[in-house]
């Protein structure tokens, strides 16, 4: 039998069944969080996040299992192969607390992806000994006197004579910057305008010399309570050139290449956040009373339980079409990392905002059966921060619209069906082949003649995959893209300023809607992409949840229903009866314990 940490290459089947594998192991060590006798349940967790720490136990489980094993690539002795894994097994820590995942994991990735796209060889030594013998790395980007804009940041490395750098200036809000025993900090190199004046540096804090690093007080948070977010100031600090990653000038190439690896995988990460949101609603909608039967029979709570449930599916469909992208679409990758880290929080702080009127009252206690629900509602906004927040992400999106309007959609190549297969094998990560900015987008492309192509499926007889639903998808596959060619005559008349900082409120709408349309292209992929010729092994192992109910049409006409709604789209009349398969379904994961995303993957509880 193969263990979560055996072997490498093999089959497609072979490659699922270690990361199912792994994923059922870190659900055995972390147990049931309902259970209260559990000491990493949620009773321990929603303590200590009121003490505004990092649960220790949950901590030494996460060594014991070394996590931090799956931030490094396994020709450096990790477990780092595809970034749409470390999603999948991010999410069983997210789950349980978003704290804990980036204050123990996900910030050291956040750092170490930078050494892995430029270091040398020394250094990714160095980075892979240090998180596999279970330390940590922080980074250090942000500047608050200039939020998002780190191109104007003002920590100073400068360059010396003998080849090092003298590093000057306060860096703050940095997570684990006091734990951390290596920090990579993004610093002006040259004080000449323009993308070559920053550089990145990782630095060992054990190397510099003593009291020319202090630092700041810790920055409280109403949200991941238990992350150690502070700063840090340098005075006159010598450090040796081998500090340098990639070449003097290379900072803001590298930044915005690694960005498409950390803003295509941290969304990925924190739907577990979202799948103990709805869970939590769905306990409390079965449990309770009112007016003398539960809340389930309620008809609008029914129906915010089955929205949330298709939200969750949406925003996989584009973490899965994203994560992939890295891998089968570098060229395209940027744009497609912008859009999920914009569009995940921001729909996953709405569906929680809507679960909250199912719990009523409950949704303000911050202890017992239903405290869970109150720490996710306010970590999720919490991962949209920082240097790559949702102002960022348009920012990035914007002026790529008016060229991709012109030059790619529907003229350019569909995405190919491997991005939407969700257990299919993938090629090595390459950072290196990562674009800065995108030349195609064969995502939105699938967009075109979608429509055309489910009406002749239709037409196939009552044994078509579409059935009764065919009617409503056509219709709703020919608003989206309908949708998609207004957007491209406004993309393609964006007048010049829009494409800068000062774009207008209508660039950033734009943005919006092809976030949107981004993601219904996704959801019709995946939908269309299932029993189609994917990989065997996937529904081998502990995870041989059933395919059936991701090809069934429903969740698809449900989520572009949903999607178009939000587009301002006219809808079609929907066949009687989708709530309530949709509703079995959402009931059986519960009971059966089950995750609300697309690998319907075994939980703990």
């Amino acid at each position: 039998m193969l263990t979560p940490t055996e072997g490498t290459g093999g089959t497609g089947a072979e490659e699922e069944l270690r990361i199912q594998y792994r994923i059922a192991d870190l659900e055995r060590r972390f147990g049931d969080p309902a259970d209260p006798d559990n000491p990493l349940g949620i009773t321990a967790l929603l303590a200590a996040d009121e003490r505004g720490e990092l649960l220790a136990e949950a901590e030494d489980v996460l060594t014991d299992f070394q996590l931090n094993a799956e931030f490094v690539p396994r020709e450096w002795g990790g477990r780092l192969e595809r970034v749409d894994t470390m999603g999948r097994v991010l999410r069983a820590v997210f789950r349980r607390d978003a704290s804990l995942g980036l204050g123990y994991g996900a910030t050291s990735f956040l750092a170490a992806v930078a050494v892995w796209a430029a270091g040398t060889r020394e250094q990714r030594r160095r980075v892979a000994e240090l998180l596999l013998g279970g330390g940590r790395l922080a980074i250090a980007y942000h500047e608050l006197a200039h939020g998002n804009d780190f191109v104007r940041n003002e920590f100073r490395a400068t360059p010396t004579a003998d080849g090092g750098f003298r590093l000057d200036g306060v860096k703050q809000v940095i997570n684990n910057v006091v734990r951390a025993e290596a920090l990579v900090l993004f610093s002006r190199t040259d004080e000449a305008a323009g993308s070559r004046s920053h550089s990145v540096l990782l630095v060992d804090k054990d190397r510099l010399p003593a009291g020319r690093l202090r630092y700041l007080p810790r920055y409280a948070t109403v949200g991941v309570r238990g992350c150690q977010n502070a700063g840090v100031e340098f005075t006159d600090c010598p450090v040796a050139g081998d500090a340098l990653v990639g070449e003097l000038g290379d900072g803001v190439e590298l930044a915005l290449r690694s960005f498409q690896i950390t803003r295509s995988v941290v969304p990925s990460m924190i739907l577990g956040g979202g799948d103990t949101a709805l869970r939590t609603a769905v306990s409390f909608a079965l449990n309770r009373q009112l007016y003398n039967r539960s809340v389930l029979e309620i008809p609008h709570a029914r129906a915010t339980l089955v929205g949330a449930f298709i939200d969750l599916l949406i925003c996989d469909c584009l973490a899965l079409a994203a994560t992939r992208a890295v891998h089968l679409l570098p060229a395209e990758t940027s744009v497609y990392a912008a859009a999920v880290k914009y569009l995940l929080p921001k729909l996953l702080t709405e569906t929680t905002y809507d679960l909250s009127v199912v719990l009523g009252a409950n949704f303000y206690v911050r202890g017992g059966e239903y405290g869970a629900f109150q720490k996710h509602v306010r970590d999720l906004p919490m991962i949209s921060l920082g240097h790559a927040g949702t102002a960022a992400c348009q920012a990035t999106i914007i002026p790529q619209l008016p060229r991709l309007a012109r030059a790619a959609w529907f003229t350019g190549p569909p995405a190919p069906d491997g991005l939407f297969r969700i257990r299919d094998p993938l090629p090595p990560l390459d950072p290196a082949r990562l674009e800065l900015v995108a030349t195609a987008d064969g995502l939105a492309c699938s967009l075109a003649g979608a429509a055309d192509e489910l009406a002749d499926d239709s037409r196939d007889g009552p044994g078509a995959r579409t059935g009764e639903y065919g009617e409503a998808l056509v219709a709703l596959a020919g608003e989206v893209e309908a949708e998609l060619r207004g957007l491209q005559e406004e993309c393609a008349a964006m007048p010049a300023k829009d494409r800068t900082v000062l774009a207008s409120p209508r660039a950033y709408a734009g943005a919006d809607r092809y976030a949107l349309l981004l993601a219904a292209a996704a959801c019709l992929g995946v939908w269309r992409n299932q029993g189609t010729g994917q990989d065997a092994g996937g529904q081998a192992g502990p995870h041989a949840a059933s395919t059936d109910f991701l090809a069934s049409p429903v969740w698809p006409t449900v989520a572009l229903t949903r999607l178009a709604k939000r587009l301002g789209r006219p809808l079609p009349k929907l066949p009687a009866g989708w709530e309530e398969h949709l509703l079995d379904e959402v009931l059986t994961r519960y009971h059966e314990a089950r995750s609300y995303d697309l690998y319907d993957t075994p939980l703990a509880g």
